[in-house]
């Protein structure tokens, strides 16, 4: 022996024992599709997902092979999250609100051989049904029984021997699971984690300086499983050993907030959208639910609106801005405050606050501008590239997307941002969303941020629409809220103190209701194909 440490390798099944052995009574809480509740352990988890495996490669599934699963959050799925992994296979998690076309398309350029699918999105299926093929079946969760072929979940399980399960030597470097991107610029994109990559990225959340998430917390991700793995989050509470708490399909604000103080959950995670409306919920009867005090409310999937911040800061709840994407397992930044920096002003904390936040442990980051590598500075800005154990390094079976990696092994992200001193990430845009007037850039994210902090305002879009003399100019696009009303005088006036007049919108757009992806977030390619042919009201 030479001294060094044996391996050990880094499995999900590491994970999974853990939880079985130190927290084996420790609940997982699903709310099923007729509302009620069902609980079991992080014991019958680990028996189920076991189960699972042996009914798989019972099934035909062999090792290497991707067994899909569109489905919302539950304990079903969960059990999928392990059980898959565990025979060798690789997870593949499917959005149901893909069109049918990127659906087809992905289900083809994945290699799926098998299906798992909830009972309520058969009709997504259905769709799609004669465009793709799945040689071990399909099998239909939360259903008691199904027909034409399919299997119900139960009726898998029931066909292996709960005693047959022997674990399978699985290469830390093999993949677990993978997604796809939304595909907002082209075809969707398939990215591959490893299960070194999950388990790092599990323990990396965990961390105190990240989301600190501890065997004491009870979670609830409302960012659904079908989404970047739930934002990794599922497999971080089973390796700390927090309750965890599954919505199902119910993600309205009223039945999240009745979750929240009926399971008194201290920590959740979810895009921007969820939390306008549950703030919203939370205005319009402050009496009606009392939460968990100091309950951290994880913000991820797109730029944070400015509004939240104090807005739930005065109902003692938290919030947590953290950004990431497809890429990159998905968490990238955290926007803890640092120790030096806890003692600023109102105003100046909540400007940290609204950052992206420094990069997670063992990630590190860049920006590149014109010239080459910008300087932290907190002024100059470029395009964010980022590396680290769970950051990919490749698309799965997409050979024209090898130009998003650098040689030296750093993903180019499309985000432009600056980095301050401290090494805080702030995006001012991705870089087709910037608006490029007379010769200067405008953050959108910036407008758009600032648009949500006023009181009529739902939800604010910023484009950049062409114009004659400076090449582009902003245009916001903005739902009020129902009852609400303001002119687009009265929003461009809100916005003035806080821009220079040449960044200003030139003009407001009120519209019902502004489109978005699959994963939640505004649909700007739309926005910009409805008005690529305005034209800016003249200056009086």
């Amino acid at each position: 022996m030479n001294g060094l440490m044996m391996d050990f390798p880094l499995t999900l099944d590491v994970i999974l024992r853990r939880a079985e052995t130190i927290f084996p009574t420790r609940e997982i809480v699903t709310r099923l599709p007729d509302r009620s509740i069902h609980r079991y352990s992080y014991a019958d988890l680990a028996r189920r997902a076991r189960r699972l495996a042996v009914a798989l490669e019972g099934a035909g599934i062999r090792p290497g092979m991707r067994v899909a699963t569109m489905c919302w959050n539950h304990s079903q799925h969960l059990e999928a999250y392990f059980g898959i992994p565990l025979a060798g296979a690789v997870l593949h998690t499917l959005n149901p609100r893909l069109g049918a076309d990127d659906l087809a398309y992905i289900i083809e350029n994945a290699g799926d051989s098998m299906l798992l699918v909830d009972e309520s999105l058969l009709p997504v299926y259905e769709k799609i049904r004669d465009r793709v093929r799945f040689d071990q079946g399909v099998v239909v969760a939360s259903a008691a029984k199904t027909a034409n072929g399919m299997r119900t979940y139960d009726d898998l399980l029931a066909s292996a021997d709960p005693g047959a399960y022997v674990a399978r030597r699985i290469d830390e470097n093999d993949a677990a699971a993978m997604c796809y991107s939304s595909g907002t610029t082209g075809r969707p994109k398939g990215v591959v984690y490893s299960h070194r990559a999950m388990v790092l990225h599990s323990m990396g959340e965990a961390m105190v300086d990240s989301l600190a998430l501890c065997e004491g917390d009870v979670l609830l991700p409302v960012v659904p499983m079908f989404h970047v793995n739930a934002w990794g989050l599922p497999h971080a509470a089973a390796l700390v050993g927090a309750t965890l708490v599954l919505p199902g399909p119910f993600l309205d604000p009223e039945s999240l907030l009745d979750l929240y103080e009926k399971e008194r959950v201290t920590i959740s995670a979810g895009v921007p959208t969820v939390w306008l409306a549950i703030l919203a919920a939370l205005e319009k009867e402050p009496a009606r639910w009392h939460l968990v005090p100091g309950m951290r409310m994880v913000v991820g999937g797109a730029a944070c609106p400015p509004s939240l911040l104090p807005g739930f800061d005065k109902h003692g709840l938290r919030v947590i801005h953290a950004w990431g994407m497809t890429e990159t397992t998905p968490l990238g930044s955290v926007g803890n405050v640092r120790k030096e920096l806890r003692d600023l002003p109102e105003p100046m904390a909540y400007a940290v606050r609204e950052k992206q936040g420094m990069p997670a442990a063992m990630v590190e980051v860049r920006a590149r501008g014109e010239t080459g590598l910008i300087a932290w500075d907190g002024k100059a800005m470029g395009e964010l590239e980022i590396r680290g154990p769970w950051i990919a390094r490749a698309y799965y079976n997409t050979p024209d997307g090898a130009d998003r990696f650098t040689e030296d092994g750093w993903f180019k992200t499309g985000d432009i941002v600056s980095i301050d001193p401290n090494g805080y990430i702030t995006i001012t845009d991705r870089s087709k969303d910037l608006v490029k007037s007379g010769g200067e850039w405008i953050s959108t994210v910036a407008l758009e941020g600032a648009l949500m902090g006023h009181p009529a305002v739902a939800e604010a879009a910023v484009i950049a629409v062409p114009h004659p003399k400076w090449q582009e100019r902003p245009l916001a696009v903005v739902v009020l809220k129902p009852g609400a009303s303001a002119s687009e005088a009265e929003l461009i006036g809100f916005l003035a103190p806080k821009f220079a007049e040449w960044q200003l919108p030139d003009a407001v757009e009120f519209i019902d209701a502004i489109p978005r992806t699959a994963t939640g977030k505004f649909l700007k390619t739309a926005l910009r194909e409805r008005f690529r042919d305005y034209s800016f009201p003249a200056k009086a």
